[in-house]
């Protein structure tokens, strides 16, 4: 019974497949022209996709094996299979197909109209699009009964385990320990960045960058970078993985930094167990535990001092005229430079979860009614204004920057990212402990041994684990802020002499 209940899973793994093709497609080389009907290609394979999970005689055969299931050792890939795989067709089966078909097709039209309306401060024309976007969340929320709050079931969708209640009071307790560090960093000098700006060859720049997603462990065989209006990271299956960056001419770290982010979601796909392929445990744990990934990889890493005393003479190399005199230690600080902006994307590690912060109260008000989606461009300017002293001209900088609104839903878009950045240092700290050489490896230009550790501890157990097993199992401790801020502390504090009273005053 559970060899037909893993052909069904392929079966439905490989429509899920089809329809990431469809979205890397429309993102990546699809023609304007091909919008409407993309549109409801994606929407009609994400349906069949739905109905096949939601099939009762997968049921019947889950329910069959559940006393198989209890007799074997609760760790055991096949005893993991049928319990997440049960939990999923539970979830699924709440949820009407034709709601899947709409929300996919509006998705796929919404996005398509970001592309064009971003550029053109446009937000008029994104105005239904993203009514439709809230209206479809509020939905989803609906078929699953009880919930102390609306955002509840969609959280739980993307950061199993998690609540608006512990995002609230996770985001809280940041908030508390950030604020205090950004202004202490804001008092100081202004870091000069000069040496980031200029003209960099764009191809030059996406094979840089590339060339470093392999070092850490990017395997090219499986997969391949593009280039979209928004960087991203798609699977069409373990042994295909794509990513795409976005490349600007003028500023050297555009592409760089999302290229390593993206590879590091990618790395966590590609490391998954060949077992566990093609099922529901064939995929990251989570969100959350997912932008650990992306965030350990561009942040932790990418920009650490360690691993630019061997990529930085190499980079100078490659763009001589623009950074032939500057220093190792001059470029290492333009590139944790801390400001207050207005682009979450190009924010700095420690500006970046007030972004987040921001966003995650909007999106509740938007989700409660509390606030109309004709009043957002507005409230988006008030609270940047309150929160980071800075207001955006226009709505292209403004409430348009982010596509994941009109793109996917609306309740649970952002807190994955401020997770994934309290993960990502609880997750190196605890791989530091094991290997307290993995710092003089970076230096080296070597990967291996902090890859390694990742992939044994996180990456090979895809989602056979909850996101709160993995951290436990991993680290030694549930999920705490104590080793980011400790990070955050000590790498900015160092960055811009502040005394350790000025990091922790309130």
């Amino acid at each position: 019974m559970l060899n037909e209940v893993r052909v069904r899973l392929q079966e439905i793994s490989d429509l899920s497949g089809a329809a990431a093709v469809l979205n890397w497609d429309q993102a990546t080389h699809m023609p304007s022209g091909g919008a409407a009907s993309r549109a409801r290609q994606y929407a009609r394979v994400s349906r069949i996709a739905h109905e096949r999970m939601m099939r009762p005689a997968l049921g019947r055969l889950l329910d069959a094996l559940v006393p198989y299931g209890e007799s074997l050792p609760p760790d055991s890939d096949d005893a993991r299979l049928i319990a997440v795989t049960r939990r999923e067709f539970e979830r699924v089966r709440k949820v009407p197909p034709r709601h899947v078909q709409r929300a996919n097709a509006i998705g796929a039209a919404s996005y398509h109209a970001w592309t064009k309306a971003r550029p053109a401060n446009d937000f008029a024309a994104m105005r239904p699009y993203l009514e439709h976007m809230i209206d479809l969340s509020r939905e989803y929320a609906s078929f699953f009964g009880h919930y102390s709050h609306i955002a509840d079931p969609l959280i739980d969708d993307v950061d199993e385990g998690m609540t608006y209640a512990s995002v609230r009071a996770l985001l809280a307790d940041l908030r508390s320990e950030l604020v205090p560090l950004v202004r202490a960093v804001c008092e100081q000098p202004v870091v000069d960045t000069s040496c980031l700006q200029g003209q960099f060859a764009p191809e030059a720049q996406v094979e840089f960058g590339l060339s470093i997603a392999c070092a850490f462990g990017y395997d090219l065989t499986r997969g391949r970078l593009d280039r979209s209006p928004h960087p991203f990271c798609t699977k069409f299956s373990r042994d295909d993985v794509r990513i795409t960056t976005r490349v600007r001419a003028d500023e050297l770290t555009y592409a760089l930094f999302s290229t390593l982010h993206e590879a590091g979601h990618a790395m966590y796909e590609q490391g998954v167990a060949p077992a566990l392929a093609g099922t529901p445990l064939g995929q990251g744990a989570s969100m959350g535990v997912h932008e650990s990934q992306s965030r350990l990889w561009e942040n932790v890493v990418g920009r650490s001092r360690d691993a630019w005393e061997h990529y930085f003479p190499k980079l100078q190399r490659v763009f001589p005229d623009q950074l032939g005199n500057a220093s190792l230690q001059r470029f290492y600080c333009a590139i944790n430079k801390v400001e207050k902006t207005l682009i979450r994307t190009e924010a700095d590690e420690l500006t970046y979860n007030l972004h987040i912060i921001l966003r995650f109260d909007l999106e509740t008000e938007l989700l409660e009614g509390r606030l109309a989606v004709k009043d957002l461009p507005e409230a988006w300017r008030a609270r940047y204004q309150r929160d980071l002293a800075i207001a955006p001209p226009d709505d292209r900088d403004g409430c348009l920057q982010d596509v994941h609104w009109y793109g996917s839903g609306v309740g649970a878009a952002f807190p994955s990212y401020t997770i994934g950045n309290v993960l990502s240092a609880q997750f190196y700290a605890a791989a530091l402990r094991a290997h307290p050489d993995i710092p003089q490896d970076m230096r080296a230009g070597e990967f291996v041994t902090l890859h390694g550790w990742l992939s044994d501890n996180l990456y090979r157990h895809g989602r056979k684990f909850t996101p709160a097993e993995v951290v436990q199992r991993a680290t030694g401790e549930p999920i705490t802020i104590k080793h980011y801020v400790n990070y955050l502390r000590k790498k900015y504090g160092e960055l811009y002499g502040l005394r350790p009273a000025a990091a922790f005053a309130q």
